[in-house]
């Protein structure tokens, strides 16, 4: 049997009821947990590993501990981060999650909140907690979050600022420069764009294309924004290759020129469960991105390129 392809699912949500969820335009999701996910990509494949063994990032200070900049939902969730140096036991650790039979095996991810999900931090917090320090979080803050407040994700393995364009539940567009510079100058962090690129006129573009760090979904949405895409892959902007059910392009053609463009820029993701896509994720549509790739290709589009933007360093450990 062929060595299966390792992955880091760049995008996915967990919607765990047991947290705060917000109507969005009429629209609350079905729930969708840690065991949802993992019994979804890990029912394609037996790993046999268990994952959530904490690292230095899941210890102290307590994300879920209230403090003054902190938004109104983010209270303590049920259980805080396991402490440095410690293994969940396996009651709270998952099973690292295998896509596939032998073709995909997923190793890490990030998870993304939702507009649902507004500014809550609590559900975010307990499923890194789970699935271990090779997942990120990718939250939604308001703009006066405190540094205090910020670090403390960051102590729980969040990774990147949200700005959800496209649906709302995020801070203003209008916060990005001054926000996405000082989350990356205090943590580290990266920006990411829900937005559809045909609505990116030639001043935001600028802006986008200036922040250190950003990332854009689901392949900019629609194909008459491609060329605009494109333009900021060749500043550096990074790009998931994620919700082939909910995009108005050839996932296909746009990987290849994203690719051919950056080689380091594209990034794969199941965007499961699919919130309000017209379909569902499906295996094949990784079949699809594979198949789009010369083999030299693969491994950075499925594993490094992510896992390089989420993890840095603690890539090269996994």
């Amino acid at each position: 049997m062929a060595e299966s392809q390792r992955v880091f699912d760049a995008h996915f949500h967990i919607i765990d009821p047991a947290h705060p969820l917000v109507e969005n335009n009429g629209y609350l999701p079905d729930p969708f947990t840690v065991a949802d996910y993992v019994a979804r990509v890990g029912g394609l494949s037996d790993s046999g590993h268990r994952g959530g063994v904490s690292d230095d990032r899941r210890g102290s200070p307590d994300p879920g501990t209230r403090d003054p900049g902190a938004p109104a939902s983010a209270e303590p969730g049920p259980s805080d981060p396991a402490p440095a140096g410690t293994e969940p036991t396996p009651a709270d650790a998952e099973p690292t999650p295998g896509l596939s039979d032998s073709a995909f095996t997923v190793v890490g991810g990030a998870i993304v909140s939702g507009s649902f999900q507004a500014f809550d931090q609590c559900y975010l917090v307990e499923a890194l907690r789970r699935l271990g320090p090779t997942f990120a979080g990718v939250t939604q803050l308001p703009a006066d979050t405190s540094d205090e407040h910020i670090l403390a994700l960051d102590a729980a393995g969040v990774r990147a600022l949200r700005f959800n364009v496209a649906r709302g539940g995020s801070a203003d567009v209008g916060d990005l420069d001054r926000f996405a510079r000082r989350v990356h100058d205090l943590a580290g962090w990266h920006t990411e764009l829900y937005i559809d690129a045909r609505t990116i006129d030639d001043d935001l573009a600028a802006r986008i294309a200036a922040l250190p760090a950003v990332g854009i979904d689901h392949l900019g949405m629609h194909r008459d924004g491609i060329d605009t895409l494109l333009r900021l892959v060749e500043r550096g902007v990074k790009v998931k290759a994620t919700g082939f059910g909910r995009v108005d392009l050839d996932p296909a053609e746009v990987i290849r020129r994203i690719v051919d463009t950056d080689p380091s820029a594209l990034m794969v993701g199941t965007d499961l469960p699919s919130t309000r896509a017209r379909r569902p994720f499906a295996d094949t549509d990784l079949d699809l991105v594979r198949e789009v790739l010369t083999p030299a290709e693969v491994d950075a589009v499925f594993w490094s390129n992510a896992a390089d933007f989420y993890l840095g360093r603690r890539a090269r450990t996994s």
